[in-house]
């Protein structure tokens, strides 16, 4: 997992995104998890944000996809039209 990748829930659009933090350290890199679900013609509703390391990052990302999660395109942020 490099930079950021989303992954979304098709059944309830419960998604997050995984993003490299800029101020780790490249030999122990760490990455955020946003959680949020984006809303139809209004800014998503963001829920959590986690701090965790890359291993961590990797196994959450792996167990949703397992559940049937599905990597998707950026859902909010810049250059995203709501």
């Amino acid at each position: 997992m490099s930079g950021q990748a989303w992954i979304q829930d098709p059944k309830t659009a419960n998604t997050m995104r995984f993003h490299l933090d800029p101020k780790s350290w490249s030999a122990h890199p760490m990455y955020f998890v946003d959680s949020g679900r984006p809303l139809p013609g209004a800014p998503p509703l963001l829920k959590t944000r986690s701090h965790m390391r890359r291993n961590e990052a990797r196994e959450l990302w792996l167990k949703l996809k397992a559940q049937g999660w599905k990597q998707v395109a950026p859902k909010w942020g810049a250059g995203v039209d709501v």
